[in-house]
């Protein structure tokens, strides 16, 4: 096990460093120092004088890749790939390029918190809803309520996120004024700002999610062990729970552990539709105002979680099947 970890940490890391140098060339494959000094700056008339003291401010006014100007070791370090993207495997996000106050790493640790508050709670309701669903048209399959279920799971992944946001804002904050349409406040008083968007996030998601549950129930529900149980007289709720559910629990998984990274990083479009000063929003905001400082550690944060998700879910599977071994 140890041998298997520290081997997909070298792994990780290269893949890390690929990751970083690959955001840095596409993100300055199409746009200069020169072309983000003009959209920061703003305005009709941007003088060259006020572009080279921009771009003096950020540590852009330097080399690329190479400073032949340099001697030793510093033709490396003084460039700009070097203090702004190699800086990020020690966890220096730096600072903002719009706007110098803004220190990186701690608006991560800041909106985090903030993000975590939405996602954590939708993360086991999505899983506990999702596989309970699944189970539920499983134990009635070949009925009616296996019918309809399945035509409304496919009904509910055919529809965009964003018309669940517009029907629910409208519905439960215009009409039934039950709770804020958008906003956020910290302590308790942030539950009854989550609450919808908890519920329309989770609805969103149970259509595709508790089809593809299904499915892998019923996959296992045809095989022999199955039917060995039946055969000895076992009720139908103990063969799911007992012998089906426990052995579909690689296959969750590897559905629930994708979705980890996004736990941290928050929801994109919910957060920024409910005004919700996550990881999400952080990110929209950035990539509207081409901040790279703010994207290249958005990247780099998502690739770290990607990579620490995966590994999780590899050693979960051991957890769950005792035959499966890490070598």
């Amino acid at each position: 096990m140890l041998s298997y970890v520290l081997r997909r940490l070298g792994y990780g890391l290269l893949v890390l460093i690929g990751v970083n140098l690959l955001t840095f060339v596409l993100f300055f494959s199409v746009n200069t120092p020169d072309d983000m000094a003009r959209l920061n700056i703003g305005g009709k008339r941007v003088t060259q004088v006020q572009i080279e003291k921009w771009k003096t401010e950020r540590g852009y006014d330097k080399p690329m890749y190479w400073s032949a100007a340099q001697s030793g070791a510093a033709k490396l370090t003084d460039t700009i790939v070097w203090e702004r993207s190699a800086s990020l495997m020690l966890w220096d996000f730096g600072r903002s390029d719009a706007r110098q106050a803004v220190d990186i790493g701690h608006e991560i640790k800041t909106r985090m918190a903030v993000s975590l508050q939405l996602a954590l709670p939708l993360f086991f309701l999505q899983v506990l809803v999702s596989v309970a669903f699944a189970l539920l048209l499983v134990y009635f399959r070949n009925s009616a309520l296996d019918f309809w279920g399945v035509v409304l799971c496919v009904l509910m992944l055919s529809i965009s996120s964003l018309f669940y946001i517009i029907v629910g804002q409208y519905f439960f904050s215009r009409v039934l004024r039950l709770v804020p349409i958008n906003g956020y406040a910290p302590g308790l008083d942030a539950i009854k700002f989550l609450a919808l968007p908890v519920l329309l996030s989770l609805l969103s998601r149970l259509g595709s999610e508790a089809r593809l549950y299904r499915a892998m129930f019923l996959e296992e529900t045809a095989k022999d062990y199955v039917r060995t149980a039946r055969a000895k007289g076992m009720n139908e709720q103990v063969v799911l729970f007992r012998h089906v559910l426990r052995n579909a629990l690689i296959p969750i998984l590897t559905s629930a552990g994708s979705y980890l990274p996004y736990v941290f990083l928050g929801s994109l479009v919910f957060e920024s539709f409910f005004g919700i000063p996550g990881l999400g929003a952080f990110i929209i905001e950035a990539i509207a105002g081409q901040d790279f400082a703010i994207v290249r550690s958005m990247v780099f944060l998502g690739a770290v979680l990607y990579i620490a998700s995966n590994a999780l879910i590899d050693i979960a599977y051991t957890w769950a099947d005792p035959r499966v071994r890490l070598s």
